[in-house]
Parts: C-alpha cells; sequence; structure tokens
C-alpha cells in the first residue's frame, strides 16, 4: 500500500466556507495497482474504503487496445497526454462506507454512489508507458538461455525451428516440451543437474536423442502420430524415446507441435505539472495496471525442417 499525507487549506476550494487557517490533513493509502475500463474513452482509477475516496484519470480519446498496440523494435508503447477539459484527473471523496467495484465502468451514473468532494485537474500531462515481455515458460529463466553468452536472446535458438530458445517451449525440437524434460530438477537455478538419460554430456532439453539409440526422440512414436512421444510406451512402463531397448518404434515425423509463447503487458502511468492542489508532487506515480487482458498467449507452429 502507498501511503502519502497532503496538508492542505479547505479555503483553497470555492466550494467551502471557512476561516483562514482551517486546515486537515489527507492521508492516501491507495494500493500501487490501478485498473481501467470505459466504452467512452478509457479511464484509470484507482478506489479505497474507509475513508472512501478514487483517484481516476479520463482520456476520452483512449481504448486499452490502443495501449497493447506495440512497437516491435522497442517492444513497448509509449505517449503523453495532454489534460484538458475531456481529459481530467480526479480526486474525489464519498459518502459511502464502501465503493462499488464497478464504480467507473458505466456509462450511467450509479444512483447509490454519493460524492462529497470532487477535486479536478485539467492541465497537466499523463504519460503511459506499455512494455511486452514474451516467455516460453519453460522452466528456464530467459538469461538462461543465452547459450553463447552474448546478451542477445534472439540468436540462440538450438533447433533452428525459427523460435529463439528463450520464446521456445520445445527447445531441441523433438516434440517434447522442455519443462517435461527437466531442465531444473531442483527449481533452484542450476541446469547443471538437467536430466540426461544417456549420459551424453547434452541434457534432454537440448537432445534430440535422448536415449541414446539413435532414433531420434520426436520420431520414436507409434503409426499414428500425434506430436507427442510422451504417450508412446512399448512396454507400457518407460516412453520409447527414453527406453534404449526399444529400437523397433521409428517413425519419421512430419511437424512440429504448435509452441505457446506467453505475452505480459506491463502498463505504468504517471501523471506531471497537474494542478491538483492536494498533491503537490511534480510527478505523480500512478502506479501499475492491474488487468486481465494483459496477459496474453500467442500461438506458432514452426515449419517442419
Amino acid at each position: 500500500m502507498r501511503k502519502l499525507f497532503f496538508v492542505f487549506s479547505l479555503c483553497a476550494f470555492s466550494f467551502y466556507t471557512c476561516d483562514d487557517g482551517d486546515i486537515i490533513t489527507v492521508e492516501f493509502d491507495f494500493d500501487e495497482t490501478f485498473k481501467a475500463c470505459g466504452s467512452n474513452g478509457l479511464v484509470f482509477y484507482k478506489t479505497k474504503n474507509d475513508p472512501s475516496e478514487s483517484l481516476s484519470i479520463k482520456i476520452s480519446s483512449l481504448k486499452l487496445e490502443d495501449i497493447l498496440v506495440i512497437d516491435p523494435v522497442t517492444n513497448s508503447y509509449e505517449k503523453d497526454f495532454e489534460l484538458s477539459s475531456t481529459n481530467t484527473f480526479n480526486y474525489i471523496t464519498y459518502f459511502n462506507k464502501t465503493l462499488p467495484t464497478d464504480l467507473f465502468c458505466n456509462d450511467l451514473p450509479l444512483s447509490e454512489v454519493k460524492i462529497k468532494k470532487d477535486i479536478e485537474s485539467t492541465s497537466g500531462k499523463v504519460h503511459i508507458k506499455t512494455v511486452l515481455t514474451e516467455d516460453d515458460n519453460d522452466g528456464i529463466p530467459a538469461k538462461l538461455e543465452d547459450i553463447n553468452g552474448n546478451g542477445n536472446y534472439d540468436d540462440d535458438d538450438t533447433d533452428k525451428d525459427g523460435i529463439p530458445n528463450y520464446l521456445d517451449d520445445d527447445d531441441d525440437g523433438d516434440n517434447v516440451p522442455t519443462k517435461l524434460e527437466k531442465p531444473d530438477p531442483n527449481n533452484d537455478g542450476n541446469l547443471s543437474d538437467a536430466l540426461d538419460t544417456d549420459g551424453d554430456g547434452i541434457p534432454n532439453y537440448l537432445d534430440t536423442d535422448d536415449d541414446g539409440d539413435n532414433i531420434l526422440t520426436r520420431n520414436e512414436e507409434n503409426i499414428t502420430q500425434d506430436q507427442n512421444p510422451t504417450n508412446d510406451l512399448s512396454d507400457g512402463k518407460i516412453a520409447d524415446y527414453l527406453n534404449p531397448q526399444v529400437v523397433e518404434n521409428n517413425h519419421p515425423a512430419t511437424k512440429f507441435r504448435e509452441h505457446s509463447i506467453y505475452q505480459t503487458y506491463v502498463v505504468t502511468l504517471t501523471v506531471s505539472n497537474f494542478d491538483l492542489q492536494i498533491i503537490t508532487l511534480d510527478v505523480f506515480n500512478f502506479g501499475v495496471l492491474e488487468d486481465g487482458a494483459l496477459s496474453k498467449t500467442r500461438k506458432k507452429t514452426p515449419d517442419f525442417k
């Protein structure tokens, strides 16, 4: 939770009548995260109860999908918006003891919500930045998939399928997902104990012939192939691709399995040069957007080679 304390005079606002010197303290105890919604413009907001308060920023020309359009060179989206009569920054307090979760997600105001005070800034600048991170979730941190150690993750592609290892959930192209080949059995970030069934010094997740029987792992499937060697067990106990005693099961693969690449969008927002009197900071960090739409999965099936 972020706790910020601000002291201001009620007399600064025209809708109050008071003597000079009437001072109150406002405690901002909002989460570091915020949410977004809206069909007529996008509203970024955060709310709290006890007391009931909200901070919100509306950008009338924006939709959520707009800030997820990523520059392929920088892997990010970044843009400034000017506050105005239609793009506003608001601090609102309420008579309600608790606020509805969909407070800002309705075209019409909720009748049960009673506003006590609404302080608005129509000048200033809102900076929105979105950074896209992609990963294969194969149990190996991306930094450990930089095999040549040059700092460029994109030029490490063990199976030459066009997908670099850090995005490839099957690094050796044997149709067995990397995470099932136990690259890090202890989950300690140390790959020195990665599973190496045939003891050839090449861990299974990078070995195209895991049991050393001179039959490619991806070919050790029954006649009916499903790009899944893990479910072919001639002896009913050990998968053929891990059993060097089984050499008769050799049916050349014809395609790669479908790959999943997991995308995470991190959206941050800051406000500067605004005139919301109760916040005296030059730059206000609004936080990080929390939204299920920021986690996505893209699918790709490499061309078979």
